[in-house]
């Protein structure tokens, strides 16, 4: 054992990444549903390692915290500009709304408790399951003129503080805006109601009348007929059988044909008549029952085995952004192609037709590989798989962040400052948003953005907890278990207020009510309970611009908190 601790001691990086390794392992484990989450177990297995009295060098948390907030801003930088002067305005002005009150019911009951700044920071932190927070805290401590004591002290503490209130921020807002929400917005049967009238609304298509958008994320199918029905007792061309299918409210496409035996090249004058076997392609929905009319189906290997390909388009031509999908639909090079899916901000959004699209949305389409090849240009940027990260994009972005993060004004003797965390932070919400601008420029793959942004914050929280650890009991100790009350203050407070004037005053659907609620407090685990509990995707229409509004504000206000603290 002696030997461990010292080997430890002196190789900080192996206890490190020990707590990586079993954080995220018990962040997997659930019970009834319930789990700690990958953060707050890092926190907790780190604390526990920390007890073995590790020094860990300042810089290595640094330099992970800076590449975590970077792939933030990175993330839902074109989300978050395009909403300032969008129609998205008054969800930026909701989740603004939403923000101030976060920050305002945290610092009124840590005041009324008279916390200190670093325990106040910790609440505000665990309370709004905004860990980033702590980081940007942190920094505007160490940036403060109070003695070394005091500011060890207030950052000891915070780690305590934020532990406690995390469980309740996680459960509590899941709870608060999944099952009480509905309760304040008339009941969740009437929610539902109202839901299903809203997607009715919204898959009203009133260019291509496609009713294919009954539900987002359902997969493409290719599927073969032979013919057989008197439909096709007069030969039928492929534009016949097309729009006959369409005014049965199902777009379909026929994208091969087998004529007298021989596969034939298709074109729209091409006559089927019966006895010839067709390929249609389409969302499943549309394409399951076509036996009753069009004949038996057939598993003809030859006929099915053609190239359909599946891409990822980054909305970035200016005559697609601002379209429904409606608009897309009709237009001719979308002929043949189905949208899979929609992401905006890396939440995955309802494919209703008049779900509207934006610059940096990233469409899944699926067709034939000529007819992908046509469309993803005339869309925008087709974002092929790629391991390669622009690291001069990553570079560079932290460092010129940084450097407009340690400027410093003077308000008496209170210094103010974004600090690096804030300046890193803001630098990738305008990478994020050049990149949506001109695709070709700083591209950062989705795999390297999940690494930097989870191995980046948990490597950050592994090492608060570890250095932490000899002073967490007698922190623990020295808040009581009060701490937990005034997380639940708030936590619940903000949330149900927010839903209010979501209802009252923003005049929000109450589906798009609890989807804003639930990104302004950037909780995807609440967005989850939300729509399972009304049994919709609508709520994600909220979601995305208040999402990336809130990462934003909540985690500079890990600054402000601090700062009206002392």
């Amino acid at each position: 054992m002696d030997w461990i601790i010292e080997t430890f001691r002196n190789n900080p990086s192996i206890p490190i990444f020990l707590t990586i390794g079993l954080g995220f392992l018990l962040g997997q484990l659930k019970f009834k549903g319930f789990s700690l989450g990958t953060v707050t177990s890092v926190l907790l297995v780190g604390v526990l390692v920390g007890q073995l009295d590790i020094d860990i060098p300042g810089p290595l948390k640094t330099v992970f915290f800076l590449l975590f907030l970077f792939a933030i801003g990175y993330s839902v930088g074109p989300q978050f500009f395009r909403a300032l002067r969008g129609d998205g305005i008054k969800q930026v002005i909701f989740a603004a709304v939403v923000c101030v009150l976060c920050l305002l019911c945290t610092w009124i009951a840590c005041k009324v408790m008279g916390y200190d700044a670093g325990e106040t920071l910790g609440v505000y932190a665990g309370a709004q399951t905004m860990s980033a927070a702590i980081g940007a805290g942190i920094d505007t401590i160490n940036s403060l003129g109070a003695s070394a004591a005091d500011k060890k002290n207030w950052i000891d503490i915070v780690p305590v503080t934020y532990a406690v209130c995390y469980i309740f921020g996680t459960i509590g807002s899941a709870w608060i805006v999944s099952w009480l929400g509905p309760k304040m917005l008339g009941g969740l049967a009437k929610v539902k109601e109202d839901t299903k009238a809203l997607e009715k609304e919204l898959n009203d298509s009133s260019v291509t009348s496609d009713p294919a958008f009954i539900t987002a994320n359902r997969p493409v199918a290719f599927r073969a007929y032979k013919i057989d029905n008197e439909f096709f007792s007069t030969p039928r061309s492929v534009d016949e059988i097309e729009n006959h299918l369409m005014e049965q409210g199902r777009r379909l496409f026929v994208e091969r044909v087998r004529k007298n035996g021989e596969i034939v090249e298709t074109s729209s004058n091409l006559k089927i008549v019966n006895g010839d076997e067709i390929v249609l392609s389409g969302r499943r929905e549309a394409i399951i029952g076509d036996e009753k009319w069009i004949g038996e189906e057939v598993n003809d290997a030859d006929l099915l085995n053609f190239p359909a390909e599946q891409i990822d388009v980054m909305v970035a031509k200016k005559k697609v952004g601002g379209m429904t999908v409606d608009e897309l639909r009709a237009k001719k090079f979308m002929y043949g192609i189905s949208i899979k899916s929609i992401s905006r901000a890396g939440v995955n959004i309802p494919v209703f037709a008049k779900t509207k699209l934006i610059a940096g949305d990233t469409l899944t389409i699926v067709g034939l590989e000529r007819e992908v090849a046509e469309a993803g240009p005339q869309i925008g940027y087709v974002d092929k798989p790629t391991v390669a990260s622009d690291m001069v994009t990553v570079g560079l972005g932290i460092f010129l962040g940084c450097l407009i993060g340690v400027l410093t004004i003077h308000a008496g003797s209170v210094p103010i400052s974004l600090s690096t965390s804030g300046g890193a932070l803001i630098s990738g919400l305008i990478f994020g948003w050049l990149r949506s601008k001109h695709p070709t420029f700083g591209r950062i793959p989705k795999p390297a953005v999940w690494v930097m942004n989870n191995l980046g914050l948990n490597m950050f929280i592994a090492v608060i907890g570890i250095t932490s650890g000899p002073s967490f009991v007698s922190g623990l100790q020295q808040v009581g278990f009060s701490v937990f009350f005034v997380g639940i203050f708030a936590t619940a407070v903000p949330l149900i207020i927010a839903m209010f004037l979501g209802s009252k005053v923003f005049k929000f659907r109450p589906a798009v009510n609890l989807g804003c609620t639930a990104g302004a407090r950037t909780t995807t685990a609440t967005l989850g309970a939300v729509q399972d509990a009304i049994g919709s995707t609508v709520p994600a229409l909220g979601y995305t611009v208040t999402y990336a509004i809130g990462n934003t504000l909540l985690i500079l206000m890990g600054v402000a908190i601090v700062l009206m603290t002392i």
